[in-house]
């Protein structure tokens, strides 16, 4: 029996070993050396199936895939064959030579382990291996691009900007896609022009057939010469990318990427308009433009109105000059005009009309001529000057009083005064006294030692209510967060109160004010300051949509004013409306 026992014990562990050396458990790479450009793919690989599987740490790679599972399991002749794999997709961060450290699982209670692999990375190569996962397949078939239609202008010529989304006919685009970062085109002035839907085109992208969407378009107008740089749209979009695979039904499965797009920025290299043969009273107009002046009458009595326009129409940058001023005889009365534009803007530019007109009214009858007015221009055409010259007009007064002069001896007899007596023609001889008494009086028991003996004794009610006031004002927090708020807003917007009235000092310091005002408040850098920021951060601190909204566009005012004609009531208005936002906001804010 004991012999029995003994064969038994070693046929168990006989059993048992070779069980045990029948486990797989190994690392597996695509190679041993790769580029940097290049993918690695690594598999662990086991022929029994286990549990609580922990992969290494990839330090020295990024996980661009994985883990991904394959599982076989076949029968061949009886004989059963399992094989299970976990799988990533590794992309090296540099070169060098790195160590991927030991993978462990758990088969059967027992815990094992694959050996470390070595893999070395070298410098890029010109040809990179691996399939491409769903990201880099994303950027290869999805682009936003620029397309400027001139970047090469002269100063204030139009420039069209047109933002196109080119998307393969290899992959989709779902609807939740959002603008990230706004372009903002400083040192132009700029209109978007409006566009109605999104119509999806057929195109094509470097000889190849896409499809695109055009997603914006704004006109630039270049107010300063030289290279400017027009920062980029940035878009988050989810792409729909193909995994290769197809459902029971054939259909293509198709898996969503987040992708960041960008247009990439852009440089418009800005041209001075030549200065041989620049007029004199040249006041910016850039263009092709007509110029005429007219009256509405040429007759009419005194006293009665008539208004001469100053109007020039054509295509150009009608809202970024002045009009030449109307001259006239100093005894017409002449009002200050009323500025009109009639001006559409589209991808050519801006065209239309621009007027002033001014309400003229005579006093005297006679005939008064209204001199010729010079517009001058810069030909885009042509890339020279032209001067138009407007006829004389002579306004006929045919009724009213006549401005005559009389002659020189009734005008010197006019002009003499007789001299009156003057019934003050001694009145710097003094006529009373001042006199003061020789016995001075003692201070003590005197009228105003009593009042400062008594003084600090009236004072003290003074103080107690003085006291109770500022302690009830204190309890008021409410009121003192008004106040609060309002003091703020006058200490931030105090340089652009100052520059009133002066256009580019005052809209450069207020929006430098709300610029302060966030950065103190929000505690945000300079480099963090754009619109769809600080309507999230205003928004999490709890101010009103209505507030935010106003914030946001005091700064898009700011942002137009520097380049459009303003008025000092519309400073002043932006001013208020500034003081009245920063104080409603500090009042909100948590």
């Amino acid at each position: 029996m004991k012999i029995i026992k003994n064969i038994s014990i070693i046929l168990f562990l006989l059993v048992s070993s070779i069980s045990y050396t029948q486990v797989k458990f190994e690392a597996k790479v695509s190679k041993q050396k790769l580029g940097v450009n290049e993918r690695l793919r690594i598999d662990f690989e086991m022929n029994q199936d286990g549990d609580n599987f922990v992969p290494p740490n990839f330090d020295d790679f990024t996980v661009v895939g994985g883990p991904n599972t394959s599982l076989k399991n076949l029968y061949v002749n009886g004989k059963r064959t399992y094989q299970k794999t976990y799988s990533y997709f590794l992309a090296p961060k540099k070169k060098g030579k790195f160590t991927i450290k030991q993978a462990t699982i758990e088969i059967d209670g027992e815990v094992y382990k694959t050996f470390p692999v070595t893999v070395t990375v070298t410098a890029a190569v010109d040809k990179p291996n691996g399939p491409p996962d769903a990201s880099d397949i994303a950027s290869d078939k999805i682009h936003l691009v620029a397309e400027v239609s001139n970047s090469n202008p002269y100063l204030n010529e139009p420039t069209t900007v047109v933002y196109k989304l080119y998307v393969s006919t290899e992959v989709g685009i779902s609807s939740n896609w959002r603008e990230k970062q706004t372009p903002r085109y400083n040192d132009f002035w700029s209109q978007n022009i409006e566009i109605k839907g999104l119509n999806i085109q057929r195109g094509e992208y470097k000889g190849e057939d896409y499809r695109y969407v055009v997603l914006r378009k704004t006109v630039l107008y270049p107010q300063k010469t030289g290279k400017l740089k027009l920062e980029p749209l940035v878009l988050d979009i989810t792409v729909e990318v193909p995994t290769g695979r197809a459902n029971i039904f054939g259909q293509q499965i198709m898996t969503q990427v987040p992708k960041t797009v960008t247009a990439g920025s852009r440089t418009i290299n800005v041209k001075p308009l030549p200065e041989q043969g620049k007029p004199s009273d040249f006041k910016g107009a850039v263009g092709d433009f007509d110029f005429k002046v007219t009256t509405s009458k040429n007759q009419l009595n005194a006293t009665e109105s008539l208004q001469a326009k100053i109007e020039v129409s054509g295509r150009g940058n009608l809202k970024l000059f002045e009009l030449p001023k109307l001259t006239t005889p100093s005894s017409l009365e002449v009002y200050e005009p009323e500025h009109k534009e009639s001006v559409r803007t589209n991808l050519g530019g801006m065209q239309g009309s621009i007027s002033d007109t001014y309400t003229i009214v005579p006093q005297y009858r006679g005939k008064y001529p209204v001199p010729s007015i010079s517009f001058s221009y810069f030909d885009l055409k042509t890339e020279s000057y032209k001067r138009i010259t407007s006829d004389e007009i002579i306004i006929d007064v045919v009724e009213g009083p006549t401005a005559t002069t009389d002659n020189s001896e009734n005008t010197s007899a006019a002009t003499k005064q007789a001299v009156k007596p003057n019934a003050n023609a001694f009145a710097f001889i003094k006529t009373s006294s001042n006199w003061e008494s020789m016995t001075t009086k003692d201070f003590f028991k005197s009228t105003s030692f009593w009042c400062l003996l008594l003084l600090p004794f009236l004072a003290i009610p003074l103080a107690i209510v003085i006291r109770r006031e500022k302690d009830k004002r204190k309890a008021d927090i409410i009121g003192s967060r008004v106040r609060k708020a309002d003091r703020l807003a006058k200490k931030y917007l105090s340089e652009a109160k100052k520059n009133l009235g002066q256009k580019e000092a005052f809209y450069e310091s207020l929006e430098r004010a709300l610029h302060n005002y966030l950065k103190a408040k929000l505690r945000i850098e300079t480099s963090d300051f754009n619109k769809e920021k600080i309507e999230t951060l205003l928004t999490k601190k709890n101010v009103e949509s209505t507030v935010v909204s106003e914030f946001i566009s005091i700064i898009e005012s700011c942002e137009l004013a520097r380049y459009t004609p303003i008025t000092n009531v519309t400073m002043q208005n932006d001013y208020d409306k500034a003081a009245k936002t920063i104080s409603l906001i500090d009042k909100q804010i948590r």
